[in-house]
Parts: structure tokens; sequence; C-alpha cells
């Protein structure tokens, strides 16, 4: 293990460098899991947002289990080295998932 800082991303602000190196390790450690998961939570309202084809919304509305909203999208998370498919959509600020089944991996 080095002796050295590690050089952080060029494009980071200062104020949040000098504050993030201001901090204990366990700060940084939460700090950490909060980025990691807020970085998912970005991503998924990302996706949620993203305009759906046509053909696959109808598609969708046909295979739609009852308490998932004709608005809900599929997405594929990567749990453990497996990928599945999960319906997403939102209610108020809150992003909802439900598991919907595996990803072939022949699709």
């Amino acid at each position: 293990m080095s002796h050295e800082p590690p050089t952080p991303p060029a494009d980071l602000p200062t104020d949040i460098l000098n504050t993030l190196n201001g901090y204990s390790p366990d700060q940084l450690q939460h700090v950490a899991r909060y980025i990691e998961e807020l970085a998912e939570h970005k991503a998924c309202e990302v996706r949620l947002e993203e305009d759906s084809d046509e053909d696959e919304v109808d598609e969708r509305q046909d295979e739609l289990p009852d308490n998932v909203p004709p608005k809900a999208t599929v997405t594929i998370k990567e749990i453990n080295d497996n990928r599945y498919y999960y319906w997403q959509w939102r209610e108020g600020d809150k992003v909802i998932s439900k598991y919907k089944g595996p990803v072939n991996p022949d699709e």
C-alpha cells in the first residue's frame, strides 16, 4: 500500500475535495456507500424517464402483473454475477422495483 494519497478526479470540485480530506476513515466509508447508492438511484431515474418503444409498451402491458402499473419499465439488475429483470416505476419520490425473472442469456 502506498503512503501517498490517491489522486482525485480532475473534475472534482475543490470544496468537495477539501471536505473529504477532512473526514475520518469511518466517515469516508459511509460517504462511499452513500455515493454508490445515490449513483444507482440516479441511474434508475434516468432509465425510468427514457422513452420506450411503442411495441415494447404494448407487449409489456399484455404481461403486466396486477400490482404493476402500465407506466412501469423493465430494467436489468446484476446481483452476484447473475442478471435479473425487474419492473420499475415511480410513486412520488420513490422508485419501486418488482422482480420479474432471470435474464435469458440467449436473448
